[in-house]
């Protein structure tokens, strides 16, 4: 529960017949797409199903989609390049971040080196960082 009374965008309450009404889908098309591997809505312990918000608002993107002209195979596809791509964007957000986190941390021990040896040509290492910050090269310098 994320709220007193109010289930998580997750939680698996809607019957077919809700989830049809809150769709403008017909409960056989619900099954179509589950057959399809569309969607995959929670089952009770008597089988029966039961659909989340998610699964709700999966179902509406893909009536937007197949009212659009997009036959079935191509929804498939655009929702699998969909979660790609959000999937992708995650690791380039965690990359991202620890990139920064690398160049801050290199220029805190370049700092610290630098303040405690005052001698031309010491072993802190170098840093370059392209002008799209999308790069940092790192070396040590060779005595």
């Amino acid at each position: 529960m994320s709220g007193f009374g109010v289930p998580s965008p997750d939680a698996a309450v809607y019957v077919i017949s809700v989830a049809a009404e809150l769709t403008g889908l017909h409960p056989q098309t619900l099954r179509t797409y589950e057959r399809m591997g569309l969607i995959t809505p929670g089952r009770t312990g008597g089988g029966g199903r039961r659909y989340s918000h998610r699964d709700i608002e999966l179902l509406r993107e893909i009536a937007e989609l197949t009212g659009a002209g997009i036959g079935l195979e191509g929804v498939r596809r655009i929702l699998e390049l969909d979660a790609r791509a959000t999937a992708l964007a995650e690791v380039n957000a965690d990359l991202m971040a620890e990139l920064r986190a690398t160049r801050e941390a290199l220029r805190e021990a370049q700092a610290a080196l630098a303040a405690r040896s005052s001698m031309p040509g010491s072993r802190v290492p170098a840093l370059r960082q392209s002008s799209n910050e999308s790069s940092l090269v790192v070396w040590r310098r060779q005595r």
